[in-house]
């Protein structure tokens, strides 16, 4: 991640914390947080907002970190030749991005399955590409096509299937406040698009195996 380049650790009851900022962008943020603080009718000088514009100067660059890292990459640097060409199939994958329109949280989960055509990747690299798309500014619709995207052109698979299912603090807590609304949305190449596959794809995400 090339944005965070200088180290901060905070010892507390044995447990050594070590987070990476660039310290640059953390104090340019932070200035300007200062004026928003104050722009709402806040004091940025009393006790419990000291050290605010530099806490959310930091978690923005946790939360956007996903610029620096090439997701193509990622798959790359585990991918084997394998004689499987079966459904491979990950869900429940926790999903936390910011709608780039209110810079407010949308969260969720994302199912994702691949039929491989000669290659397979090791599967913690597919939940690690979520995490490279949502750790932007993002809209949920782009984020489902990159990950299906990233993931095709990378494995070159006979098809992807990607389906997210989350929820937008930018409903929730301001515009229409709908507390318990979710939104889906889906992207498929290849054998997925076929009814009979895709069904049975969805079928896999719904199932417990309880």
């Amino acid at each position: 991640m090339s944005n965070l380049t200088d180290f901060d650790s905070e010892e507390q009851d044995g447990y050594i914390k070590i987070d990476q900022y660039n310290t640059k962008h953390v104090d340019r943020i932070a200035t300007y947080y200062k004026d928003i603080l104050e722009a709402i009718g806040e004091d940025p000088k009393r006790e419990g907002l000291i050290k605010t514009p530099e806490r959310v100067a930091k978690a923005l660059q946790f939360l956007t970190h996903g610029y620096d890292i090439d997701a193509a990459q990622v798959l790359r640097s585990a991918m084997f030749e394998e004689d499987y060409s079966q459904m491979v199939v990950v869900k429940d994958i926790e999903v936390y991005s910011m709608c780039e329109h209110h810079m407010l949280p949308f969260f969720g989960k994302a199912h994702i399955a691949y039929i491989p055509n000669g290659h397979i990747v090791g599967l913690s690299k597919i939940p690690r590409v979520v995490d490279v798309f949502a750790r932007r500014l993002q809209v949920q619709e782009r984020l489902t096509n990159e990950i299906r995207d990233c993931i095709q052109d990378t494995l070159n698979p006979a098809g992807v299937a990607v389906v997210m299912e989350c929820k937008h603090m930018c409903m929730a807590m301001r515009g229409v406040q709908k507390q318990n609304s979710v939104t889906t949305t889906s992207a498929f190449t290849g054998a997925f698009q076929n009814d009979v596959t895709r069904s049975e794809f969805l079928r896999l995400i719904t199932a417990s195996l309880d």
